[in-house]
């Protein structure tokens, strides 16, 4: 699960001079990791549909009932326990969005439809924002980019990026709100604003230089349902407050476990890579060595990169390998790679010390 734009104009200040360091796009690959990982997961990459299901449906489940007993709650102290757990569970209910953008069409028949209607919609996340995004990401030589839609060189901009980054995180659900109930209505009949809707608000994206292109195709259908539905979501949260048919604190109640839980995954986003990358185009190793693994023995990974997102490195070296199967995939690599390899330059041990790091490194680099 990636992150709406936050306030893009105003953190796309041009990256600082980098610490003397050897920069990414010298990196060359370690053909060695790539074939290890290649040869040892290849009984991997099927995606076991009872583990989606159970494990989706589950933290949904746990996430609107703990939205229902935190409005419900009888006191501060049990309303905040209900909505932590509201928020856990639906931060990774949610985070089945990243999912969607790497498992085969009809492997798992029913499931997005399934994710939208249970989770995307009602937090205003369909989708359509992260299909055809995400991909780009992954693309070998636009990763780190200006044509990255997922990236910019955090550590290598201003200190007051990063924190500004979380922050606007706890705004978003008022600007998906606006995007859905009142940008998507008008800019059906103004047809210049329905151009700068589709290239610029339609995508969960860091970069503001990006430009998405028009749906085709089967998307097309898509994005359109899902976008009407956001619609008809948004517009309702709206009458509802207006006109009273839904008390105003439980619509806050609701609206503020949808905000930590972005938040959340905003936070985990910033650890999600070392955004050391200047724009240049980087090797697979590179970019191995620019996402970051946070793997056992700790426990509260699961908490903070949960459906896999603690293996993000090596979900960039193997992006076809299903959430379940990374914890095996990376044992099996971290048994058979030797010592010297570079597949463990990427293992951490914990979010602060990687949030911290990078928010020194974006100071050396502004100082330098």
């Amino acid at each position: 699960m990636m992150t709406t734009n936050p306030a893009a104009e105003r953190i796309a200040t041009p990256p600082a001079a980098p610490a003397t360091q050897t920069p990414k796009s010298a990196i060359a690959d370690d053909m060695a990791m790539i074939r290890a990982a290649s040869e040892l997961t290849r009984d991997l990459v099927n995606p076991n549909a009872r583990i989606y299901w159970v494990d989706f449906l589950g933290s949904a489940f746990i996430g609107y009932a703990g939205v229902a007993a935190a409005i419900l709650a009888p006191s501060t102290a049990w309303m905040l326990a209900a909505a932590l757990i509201a928020v856990v569970a639906l931060y990774r209910a949610g985070s089945f969005i990243h999912e969607l953008t790497h498992i085969r069409k009809n492997a798992l028949p029913g499931f997005r439809l399934v994710w939208n209607l249970l989770v995307g919609i009602p937090l205003l996340i369909p989708s359509f924002l992260y299909e055809g995004i995400h991909s780009l990401h992954h693309n070998r030589t636009k990763y780190g980019t200006v044509e990255d839609p997922e990236y910019l060189p955090l550590a290598l901009m201003k200190p007051w990026t990063v924190p500004l980054f979380v922050v606007a995180a706890a705004f978003a659900p008022l600007a998906l709100i606006f995007r859905f109930a009142v940008l998507t209505p008008l800019s059906f009949v103004i047809p210049p604003l329905r151009r700068v809707v589709m290239e610029r608000y339609s995508g969960m994206i860091i970069n503001p230089m990006f430009r998405r292109r028009p749906p085709e195709g089967d998307f097309r259908r898509q994005w359109a349902w899902q976008e009407g539905g956001a619609w008809a979501w948004s517009t309702l949260l709206i009458a509802a407050g207006v006109f009273g048919w839904v008390p105003l604190r439980a619509l806050l109640i609701f609206g503020a476990i949808a905000a930590a839980s972005l938040v959340l995954n905003q936070i985990r986003t910033l650890v999600a890579h070392l955004w050391e990358n200047d724009g240049a185009v980087l090797t697979v190793t590179a970019q191995f060595l620019d996402s970051v693994n946070v793997p056992p023995p700790g426990l509260l990974p699961e908490l903070w990169a949960p459906v896999g997102l603690r293996y993000h490195a090596l979900h960039h070296l193997l992006p076809g390998v299903p959430y379940h199967a990374l914890p095996e995939a990376h044992r099996r690599l971290q048994a058979a790679l030797p010592g010297d390899s570079q597949y463990h330059a990427a293992n951490y041990r914990s979010l602060p010390k990687l949030v911290m790091n990078l928010v020194a490194g974006s100071a050396k680099g502004t100082a330098g």
